[in-house]
């Protein structure tokens, strides 16, 4: 049940549906994968290909607007430090999104009877649907980023009504969670719509015609406080303790606790919970989607939660009306005999998404570790788990110290029996280990996993103060570094910063709880980026069973060596390695002076911009068919991927406005403009219309689109003004100053992704990585030249970069690979090459240019060398002089 070997690293990478993971061995891959999958997913993965592939034909002009701007639209976003980074959604959102929108548009998806058509097993029956609404239930990995899928659902369902004449969707949202600390998590997000603005979900204005931030008018209601003031443009956002009491619910046989079952409830007084008969919300508007959250609750008809959602849909039905949609999300959509809900359309299993480090690696002990714990014969609790509380306190330790050193505070979680257990093994941790004093949190639980709001005896205020600590434990201002909870917190308790769990309990199937469910709480990320992390779990013989059959999922658990002489589970970690009292730091140390910037950008020259004089190869202009005409389809210029797609009913409908739009917003954003796109506008609209083709076309013409939408076309007016803007914009002051100076020794600690590394005696870092082999090999190479004093691989962390102009005329930023402190005093940059590309010789004049800016007023003489591998590997230098005199092609 191995991941397929052709899968994907990058969770960004799209996934064909041939190399996705399946419940079996890879031989039984062509006659058994789609009977072993969730029923609809097989064929609608494939379906779902064939209609990215097509560049969204049969969509609606508003929803394929929406999947190119999210999707084929590179998105660069601005950081704290002023830096800007490129923003990519996943592949698993994407594909969420995409088979939606596959479902509504295309499929026309009304009822279950449309959905059955998708099913590759067979078995499916029309009762294995209880709601009679168009529903879809999306399955992600926790940590994945489901949240993200149903702000960007929210958001096609508001534009689609908004722009389609008779969509069916709606501008009012229900948006339920399964209890407060979900909810806490999610109003986060949706506070003043920050998750909409934040995150690149709304178009610009413009794109396709629309003014998509202006019209996006959506007000956010929280639980019973619920003003409507308006028939649309409404989410609500609760849990579902306000729509009912999560105590109502029947005994069942089926319950952990089975007491209330036989001898029935026990009498209650007033409770923290309160309730909004949700359908008197619906009462003043005409529509509604249903957006659930950590939607695996709703499986059974007989659930308050499923009944509540059908009460809201009859209340509709009595107007003409009925929910548009409901979408469910979570990791773990399975009824409670282990059968997956048969509405689920998509599937991003945990095992691909540990695969793409997406979140954390489980590790587990090895034999050897395990074969040293023993449950002790003791009727006190603490002594009987001794000795697994001390490995996960030991595991935690290591982890602890490994994350402060980048100011990161690594969480133990343990789960217990009880509540009296629970307790006993808080007031045992603080006891015993000093640096768990008054650092031990304890959350009491319901029998569902959910804290307590309704007979924990605890006040409003209590209950709010252990929701916001359990929610805040993450921060280093808050006192906790441990959690303990009965049972586990099932869903919604997504802090980022477990490192250990320990389980001192076995859950039985009549549980409900499945062991993503337990290993959810510590596989969210606490590092952004590919960098592999690790969740360590621990727990009794029973508790480990139960977490080993997750493997029937195909996750492979690593076994590692624990206990107090093994290494942390923790990431790469690169610092200063002040420790090592072998090291002189001071001596060490590199001082690189930064200088103010050469190269900038000259905006309002714009306006000497002439079209006329802009040089360039004429395009032929081409007749097409009728039927060619009414398909345009832009494609990226560089990766050949659909970028933009108009689909013309009619010919009269032609409208050059959309893809000189285009055109321009492509060329202001590869360009990173911020300003003049009317001056720009003005200037692509004439160059397209007389210039391009060597002639004069009509415009508003159904034949000059379809010319406009051939690859050469696109790349000549992209390409053509970039190059004209920057010849006209992109400046060099021609001289520079120092206004600051990097001292290697005051790097701060970073994570790096698992790979080769040397530890060095002649750095101040602990570790020199390298990306490829020819890094780790110069390093070497560089310990071993007695003319070196020190060096240092130029990591991101060490913020030395250089401005420079690229082949294509552009400005960017160029990080040199070493640094080089010599005997004789001199600093040597040094750019180690295995392939050359067309920005090296433009990287190599960029350094030379700073080395001599650099010793017109620097004391310290600077130099550069520039070594390609071929090279390097052939005449085998034996030191860094025979280095420099050997390799100065770029001098």
């Amino acid at each position: 049940m191995a991941l397929h070997s052709d899968f994907p690293q990058s969770p960004h990478e799209i996934l064909d549906p041939s190399i996705r993971w399946f419940p079996a061995d890879e031989s039984l891959r062509d006659t058994s994968m789609d009977k072993l999958m969730p029923p609809l997913v097989p064929q609608l993965r494939k379906k779902v290909k064939e209609f990215r592939d097509s560049g969204y034909v049969g969509a609606t002009d508003t929803s394929r607007s929406l999947l190119n701007w999210w999707f084929n639209t590179r998105h660069l976003l601005p950081q704290a430090d002023g830096t800007m980074f490129e923003f990519q959604y996943y592949f698993a959102q994407r594909e969420a999104l995409e088979t939606i929108i596959y479902l509504y548009d295309v499929v026309g998806v009304q009822d279950k009877y449309d959905l059955m058509r998708f099913d590759s097993s067979g078995a499916i029956t029309t009762g294995m649907f209880d709601e009679t609404w168009r529903r879809f239930v999306v399955k992600m990995a926790t940590g994945s980023g489901k949240t993200k899928v149903l702000s960007l659902v929210l958001a096609w369902s508001f534009y689609h009504k908004l722009y389609e004449p008779d969509s069916q969707l709606s501008r009012n949202f229900l948006v339920i969670t399964p209890n407060i600390i979900v909810l806490d998590r999610i109003y986060k997000d949706f506070q003043g719509l920050r998750i909409f603005f934040d995150d690149p979900v709304i178009p610009d204005n413009g794109i396709d015609g629309h003014d998509w931030r202006n019209d996006f008018q959506l007000t956010l209601h929280i639980q019973d406080e619920v003003r409507i003031t308006r028939p649309t443009g409404n989410i609500f956002l609760t849990n579902i303790h306000r729509v009912y009491s999560g105590d109502d619910l029947a005994p069942s046989p089926d319950d952990e606790d089975t007491m209330e079952y036989f001898l029935g409830k026990k009498p209650t007084g007033a409770t923290t919970d309160s309730k909004v008969d949700l359908g008197m919300i619906v009462r003043d508007i005409d529509e509604l989607m249903v957006l659930n959250d950590e939607a695996h609750h709703i499986h059974d008809p007989r659930m308050a939660w499923f009944k509540s959602i059908e009460d809201i849909n009859n209340r509709l039905k009595q107007k003409g009306k009925q929910i548009s949609l409901q979408v469910d999300v979570t990791a773990t959509p399975k009824h409670n005999n282990g059968a997956i809900f048969v509405q689920t359309v998509v599937d991003y299993p945990l095992v691909e998404a540990i695969s793409q480090n997406v979140v954390k690696h489980p590790v587990l002990p090895d034999a050897a570790s395990r074969v040293k714990l023993t449950e002790q014969q003791s009727a006190k609790y603490t002594e009987k788990y001794a000795d697994y509380l001390h490995l996960g306190v030991t595991e935690w330790r290591k982890a602890y110290a490994e994350h402060a050193r980048l100011d990161k505070k690594a969480i133990l979680f343990i789960m217990t029996d009880d509540t009296k257990n629970c307790d006993d093994v808080a007031a045992y941790l603080e006891s015993s280990y000093a640096d768990l004093k008054d650092a031990v949190l304890v959350i009491h639980t319901k029998r569902n996993g959910e804290i307590s709001e309704a007979r924990s005896g605890k006040s409003k205020e209590e209950l709010d103060f252990l929701r916001q600590q359990a929610n805040d434990i993450d921060s280093l201002d808050s006192p906790y570094k441990a959690i303990i909870s009965v049972m586990v917190l099932k869903e919604g308790w997504d802090v980022r910063n477990v490192t250990t769990i320990v389980g001192l309990r076995a859950y039985a199937a009549k549980s409900n709880i499945l062991p993503e469910q337990t290993l959810g709480r510590g596989l969210r990320k606490m590092y952004p980026g590919g960098v592999e992390e690790y969740v360590s779990v621990v727990g009794t013989d029973a508790f480990m069973d139960f977490v080993e059959s997750i493997q029937a999922e195909g996750v492979v658990l690593e076994h590692r060596p624990m206990g107090k002489d093994s290494q942390p589970n923790t990431p790469l970690v690169i610092e200063v390695d002040t420790e090592n009292t072998g090291k002189d730091i001071e001596a060490l140390d590199i001082e690189i002076p930064v200088l103010t910037p050469r190269i900038y950008r000259e905006y309002k020259n714009l306006n000497h911009l002439t079209v006329q004089q802009m040089e360039f190869q004429t395009i032929e202009y081409l007749q097409f068919s009728e039927k060619e005409q009414r398909e345009i389809v832009f494609k990226d210029i560089t990766t050949g991927k659909v970028t933009h797609t108009t689909i013309l009913d009619n010919l009269a409908a032609a409208d050059c406005r959309s893809v000189i739009a285009y055109f321009t917003q492509t060329i202001m954003r590869e360009l990173r403009l911020v300003s003049g796109y009317d001056i720009l506008y003005g200037l692509v609209k004439p160059f397209v219309q007389n210039q391009l083709f060597g002639q004069t076309v009509e415009l508003e013409n159904a034949n000059t689109l379809r010319n406009l939408s051939e690859l050469a076309a696109t790349k000549t007016v992209i390409e053509t003004f970039k190059r004209e803007i920057n010849k006209l914009t992109v400046q060099d002051k021609g001289n520079a100053e120092i206004r600051d100076t990097i001292k290697l020794r005051q790097t701060r600690p970073f994570v790096a992704k698992d790979q080769g590394y040397i530890v060095s005696k002649k750095s101040v870092f602990n570790r020199i990585i390298g990306d490829g082999h020819l890094e780790l090999l110069f390093a070497s190479f560089l310990e071993d030249c007695t003319d070196v004093v020190s060096y240092a691989k130029n990591y991101l962390a060490v913020h030395f970069t250089l401005d420079y102009v690229k082949a294509d005329g552009s400005i960017s930023n160029y990080y040199p690979d070493f640094i080089v402190k010599l005997t004789n005093g001199r600093i040597v940059i040094v750019e180690t090459k295995g392939r050359e590309d067309l920005d090296v010789p433009l990287k190599m004049e960029r350094l030379k240019q700073w080395c001599r800016d650099i010793n017109q007023i620097s004391s310290v003489e600077y130099d550069f060398v520039f070594v390609d591998q071929e090279s390097f590997e052939h005449y085998h230098p034996t030191s860094f002089r025979q280095l420099e005199q050997s390799f100065r092609e770029y001098k």
